[in-house]
This record gives C-alpha cells, sequence and structure tokens, in this order.
C-alpha cells in the first residue's frame, strides 16, 4: 500500500509540473515566435489600436458593414447565440437584419443577401466576412462616399484573401482592414 501511494504522490506531483509549469511555458515561448508575439495583432490608424482577428462593429451606412454579433462584439464573452434556426427570436433577429439590408439597398432581392450579413458566427466575432458581402454593399457605399463603383470594387479584390493553395477553404475578407483602407481612398 506504501508503494502504490509513494507511486500515486510522485506521478500527481510530476503531472502538476508538466502540466502547470513545463507545457504552459512551452505554449508561451511559441506564441512569442508567431505574429503579434502572443499579445495578437494589432492595427493602429487615426489614434486608435484595433485587434485585426477580431470582429468590430461596422453600422455606419459609409463602411462596409460587419458580420452580425451574437455577443455585441464583447472579446469577453465570446459566442454564439446558441439559438436553432427553428428558434422564434433568431428568426425575428434574421428577419430584422433582412429588413434593413433591403431598405438600405432598394436594387437587390433577398436571393442576393449573402448569409454572412444576417447571421451571427459562432463566436460572435468573426473579423472577416465574403467576397459577395462586400460586393453587395459597393453601390451603397459609392453612393454615399462618391467613389466609383470600379474603385471599390478594386479595394474589395486588393484585400481578399484567398484560401490555402486556393483550395482549403472560401474566399475572405477582413471588414476592419478594408473599411480603414476605404477611409483612406476617401481622405486622398
Amino acid at each position: 500500500m506504501k508503494t502504490h501511494f509513494l507511486h500515486a504522490i510522485m506521478l500527481t506531483l510530476s503531472l502538476f509540473l508538466l502540466l502547470t509549469v513545463i507545457y504552459p511555458a512551452m505554449v508561451w515561448a511559441v506564441a512569442k515566435l508567431a505574429p503579434g508575439k502572443g499579445d495578437g495583432q494589432t492595427l493602429h490608424h487615426a489614434g486608435h489600436t484595433f485587434y485585426r482577428h477580431i470582429g468590430q462593429s461596422f453600422t455606419q451606412d459609409r463602411y462596409f458593414w460587419s458580420r452580425p454579433s451574437a455577443v455585441d462584439y464583447n472579446a469577453a464573452g465570446s459566442a454564439g447565440s446558441n439559438k436553432g434556426p427553428s428558434n422564434e427570436a433568431y428568426l425575428a433577429d434574421v428577419h430584422t437584419r433582412i429588413d434593413m439590408l433591403l431598405a438600405k439597398h432598394p436594387g437587390i432581392s433577398i436571393a442576393q443577401i449573402p448569409m454572412d450579413l444576417v447571421t451571427a458566427s459562432g463566436s460572435g466575432l468573426d473579423p472577416d466576412f465574403s467576397v459577395r458581402a462586400a460586393k453587395v454593399q459597393v453601390e451603397r457605399i459609392a453612393r454615399i462616399r462618391g467613389i466609383p463603383e470600379d474603385k471599390l470594387i478594386a479595394l474589395i479584390n486588393t484585400h481578399t484573401t484567398h484560401p490555402l493553395w486556393n483550395m482549403f477553404g472560401p474566399k475572405k475578407i477582413n471588414v476592419l482592414e478594408l473599411n480603414l483602407a476605404l477611409d483612406s481612398v476617401s481622405a486622398r
């Protein structure tokens, strides 16, 4: 019994040391080699600091709108809504977003609205949206900012990130980076 007790204590102490000291130190060291040095990638613009990989709220008509957030873009409470497609409150939120898009974009139909402009992501903090979500907003932004639509399309194409080897995943655009570039184009 004594030998089993000593082995159990030794195993407990070894695992404690491995899982609370060695493993976290290794993860920290690897993170320091990554872009942003483990603190996240930040963008600086007009005296403000933004986190590149955390969704930001853009709701003004002069910007490309972000993907909706189930947590109101609160990074401390990252989560999805956990409401299924038959949940009445969820459907009401989606229909409200659809109605808002149709009101601001009178030239489009419901079938042309990209899903990522009316549904929140699983984390509630998705910083990206589809190329289609950007292109459906071009007419509104061109009208408000007085920028030719072809210039906005070129800006979208410049900020489109292609999937790994053009195979794994969809093309996407970081909304924050696109809107900061939009401000730069407007400033000129």
